[in-house]
């Protein structure tokens, strides 16, 4: 079958077979061709029409092709579908080119590789993450070739790993065939997270391929010399992942010049669904920017600031010196504004410098990227002037690494003309003055049009032919055409070329001696500006180490005057920032709602919670009055705090948390078969085994997707077991409808009630938005279904059926449930190592049924064989549940 093929495809399907897991784009002439299986796919997803070509089998091959002009725009939209796309070029100029012109496989565009500025949000980084699993061990290693930023980590569990893919949320993921079967839920990644995975060969992560990539690359001798010695899995990450760069991009990748290893405990963690329900950098519901924290701080100018920024949100701080240095330089900026202002108008004009240089070190830049990157180096000089205002630490180090780049700009300036081409064989790139041999081509295709309108009106005159034209095609090159009218007054000198309907074409002996001489000239002079284009787009690439320490620069000073702009326009305060716990907010704002709200309507609230008897703050009331915005805004000023930048309130004083949790909401995850109280509860398992005495808990209606008794159960061993300093000890905001749980102060040393104070008319309410010290007695949930607008006999029904139930009602039951951990103002109570060993837990069951027609000996009998000095809470409460039930039926 192969002998049967013509040459063309024998090549083709050779590159196939090196390139099985791509769509190959096969250069012929002017199109990119895709056959066969590639061709079914791309003009199904691309709706291009099928059709075929004949390859010297019996069948025609299906085929489809775009113009290469337009290659971008197909590329991009299979890329963005989770496609590779193997470009497959004519590396010899067909002209010259004996039997079939060669071509070859230059780049390979995958999800996580794609450099097009078109395709990629310019505000995000586009990762591409390497994963090995080897003995439970992670590897991690993420880039991102557009800018060239390289990190590497490892990690000894699943979930830290999972907090990793949340951080950076790659495009793509390569990884080691261990990692398919190391537990992982594959699934969850590529559906939740659109992110392409795909193992690649088991020779990438061979230690002897390892180490030579990351020698020969960073030109070092050993792993100590790239700070990967502590890193065994993240140095065979490191190693894989640039040996699939350099076997996809084809390329010296000279624009990734550092490896920067990395420990987690050097940021907060946040874990997925934190970052979900504190809307981080997109809303919940839309993911949309608008909305989220970062579109309060984003006033970035640049798109390297805007990663820079989204990266600072997503990866707060927990080292105190690192957060007050950051204040300092948004304190410095506040307090010269004139400066700051300055700053932001000279930030304003400049490119995206990061991945300009990567497109010239690519050699994908076109003319006008030089303009752009020109341009964008003017503004460099007054930038560097307006920072000898500022004195704090950060800018030195801004300072530091602050190259003007004055000589790549004059370069540029003189070189490229200010309305170039957007391609490199047009021509017309390189400035009058700059190159004296384009200078001469340039004068010659300039006289050479003269020559040709002077030999146009000299054969007007001659033949008497007055509507005679000089023309130009690339078929017959320079010609003169004559109608048909005038076609007798032709003399005989003239060599007819083409025959018209309405006209006559000839040549000249005098004409073609002018065709040779300007269109010599012109091919000459493109030629020349294309060489000399390349020269000067490789002199820029050399200077690559200079512009992106520059370019990184820019992006942090374009940062901190975001931040010092969003906190003078927002009226923020610094927060101090403390190690010992405390997290006291006063006249604290949410930075989202309050940007929402029209007319300053937002009522501002205090936070206090500390390490001693302020741990747990129980907070109740009805649905809508604030709750689940109280506790978020409390999340979200640490989180500020903790980034750097000053917070929504009239004072803060912040403890370092090192986590951040939150449990807000729930929904039915059908795909996997889990209910709503089931994500709830793998929620929580989740908190209560990853949180630490320094993490953050943000607990919202804990237990509501149960009966109300287990729900209640639950609510309440949670509470005791994260206000417990000897398991958990965690700061904890905790809302919640069982207003039973305000039991728990004064029984609890740690917990204190707070509810959202309401003021009633009658039947109806009105949220007040104001946190008070205090317990809600009672839900309001029929005035909330009122306000809802439930119909009134609905409303009134449920009235009636609420009075029956309170008849029951199990508050005076829960008061008589004590517990067995540390009670406020009391010194002889010792805490239990485990709440599983607690054998002093007590209810007061009797007194609860003092009142109760039992009308059974079999009930108080089991009543009396009850071990009731053995039962934790949960027990007692569940138990008292079942013997009412059974008392109430007979």
């Amino acid at each position: 079958m192969a002998e049967e093929l013509t040459p063309m495809m024998k090549h083709y399907l050779q590159t196939k077979e090196e390139n099985k897991d791509c769509i190959v784009f096969y250069r012929l002439g002017d199109f990119y061709e895709m056959f066969f299986d590639d061709a079914k796919v791309v003009s199904k997803e691309l709706e291009l029409t099928l059709t075929g070509k004949a390859c010297g089998l019996s069948e025609r091959a299906p085929m489809c092709g775009i113009p290469y002009h337009s290659a971008d725009v197909y590329i991009n939209k299979l890329v963005s579908n989770g496609h590779k796309v193997a470009i497959c070029e004519q590396v010899e100029d067909p002209k010259t080119a004996k039997g079939m012109v060669k071509r070859e496989v230059v780049r390979v565009v995958t999800p996580g590789t794609n450099i097009n500025m078109t395709a990629l949000d310019e505000t995000k980084n586009n990762y591409l993450m390497c994963i090995v699993c080897v003995e439970d061990v992670y590897g991690i290693a993420t880039v991102d070739v557009t800018t060239g930023d390289f990190f590497v980590t490892q990690v000894d569990t699943k979930r830290k790993l999972i907090d990793e893919i949340n951080k950076f949320v790659p495009s793509e993921i390569i990884c080691n065939d261990s990692f398919f079967i190391s537990g992982v839920d594959i699934d969850d990644l590529r559906e939740r997270l659109n992110i392409v995975i795909s193992a690649i060969d088991a020779w990438y992560f061979g230690n002897e391929t390892v180490q030579e990539t990351l020698f020969d690359h960073f030109k070092v001798k050993s792993l100590e010399g790239l700070g990967l010695a502590d890193y065994d899995a993240g140095s065979v990450s490191a190693g894989a992942i640039l040996k699939y760069l350099y076997e996809t991009q084809k390329n010296s990748l000279a624009n990734i010049l550092t490896i920067q290893p990395y420990s987690i405990g050097k940021y907060m963690i946040i874990d997925s669904s934190s970052r979900r329900n504190l809307e981080l950098v997109e809303t919940l519901r839309e993911k949309q920017k608008r909305g989220s924290l970062l579109w309060v701080l984003d006033k970035t100018k640049t798109a390297m600031g805007a990663r820079l920024l989204r990266n600072y949100v997503e990866q707060p701080l927990i080292d105190k010196d690192e957060i007050i240095k950051r204040q300092d330089f948004i304190e410095d900026l506040n307090n010269h504004a004139i400066t700051r202002e300055e700053l932001r108008e000279y930030l304003n004009p400049i490119y995206d410098l990061e991945r300009l240089i990567t497109r010239i070190s690519y050699q994908t830049a076109n003319p006008r990227d030089l303009i752009a990157f020109r341009n964008s180096l003017k503004m460099l000089p007054p930038i560097y002037a307006q920072l000898n205002d500022l004195s704090c630490d950060l800018l030195r180090e801004i300072k530091s690494n602050f190259d003007c780049l004055t000589d790549l700009h004059d370069l540029l300036d003189k070189s490229i003309n200010e309305e170039p081409p957007i391609s490199t064989k047009d021509g017309d790139i390189i400035k009058d003055g700059y190159n004296e041999i384009v200078d001469k081509l340039r004068r010659a295709k300039t006289e050479g049009k003269q020559w040709l309108a002077e030999l146009e009106a000299e054969e007007k005159e001659k033949t008497g032919i007055k509507n005679l034209k000089i023309k130009y095609n690339k078929v017959f090159g320079y010609y003169l055409e004559v109608t048909n009218s005038y076609k007798e007054l032709v003399p005989d000198y003239y060599v007819r070329k083409q025959t018209l309907t309405n006209a006559e074409r000839y040549i000249t002996p005098k004409l073609k001696e002018l065709e040779d001489m300007i269109l010599g000239s012109e091919d000459k002079l493109v030629s020349m500006e294309y060489d000399l284009f390349k020269e000067i787009r490789d002199e820029i690439s050399n200077n690559i180490a200079r512009i992106q320490a520059t370019a990184k620069a820019i992006a942090k000073l374009d940062v901190f005057v975001s931040l010092a702009t969003v906190a003078e326009k927002n009226n923020y305060c610094r927060p101090n920032i403390n190690n010992d716990g405390v997290i006291n907010i006063k006249a604290g704002r949410h930075p989202v709602v309050e940007k929402m709200i029209k007319n300053d309507m937002f009522i501002s609230n205090d936070t206090y919670l500390d390490n001693n008897n302020n741990r747990v703050a129980i907070i109740t009331g009805p649905n809508m009055a604030g709750k689940s915005t109280y506790m978020r805004q409390s999340a979200i000023i640490v989180l500020m705090a903790q980034i750097g930048c000053f917070v929504p309130a009239a004072s803060a004083d912040i403890g370092i948390v090192d986590r951040i949790f939150t449990r807000v909401g729930a929904s039915d995850d059908l795909a996997s078969g889990q209910s709503t109280f089931m994500v709830e509860m793998n929620e929580v398992a989740n908190i209560l085994r990853c949180a630490t005495s320094k993490s953050l808990l943000i607990l919202d209606e804990i237990g509501r997707g149960t009966s109300t008794f287990d729900g209640l159960s639950i609510a309440w061993a949670v509470v005791e077991h994260i206000s417990n300093p000897n398991i958990l000890g965690a700061k904890t905001l905790f809302a919640t409808h069982y207003h039973e749980l305000t039991e728990l102060e004064g029984k609890i040393a740690s917990v204190n009630n707070y509810c959202i104070a309401v003021k009633e008319k009658g039947d109806d309410i009105v949220f007040l938005r104001k946190i008070v010290k205090g317990g809600a007695d009672k839900s309001y949930g029929i005035q909330v279904a009122k306000l809802a607008g439930v119909p009134n006999s609905v409303i009134e029904r449920a009235k009636e059926i609420v009075e029956e139930l309170t008849q029951n009602d199990i508050t005076e039951t829960v008061k008589s449930i004590t517990v067995d951990v540390p009670v406020k103002k009391s010194k002889k109570t010792k805490s239990p190592k485990k709440l599983d060993d607690v054998d002093s837990n007590q209810i007061s069951l009797f007194d609860a049924f003092n009142n109760m027609n039992l009308g059974s000996n079999e009930v108080i009998d089991e009543i009396k064989a009850l071990d009731i000095s053995n039962m934790t809470p949960i027990e007692a409460l569940n138990k008292l549940y079942e013997l009412q039930s059974k008392a109430n039926n007979k």
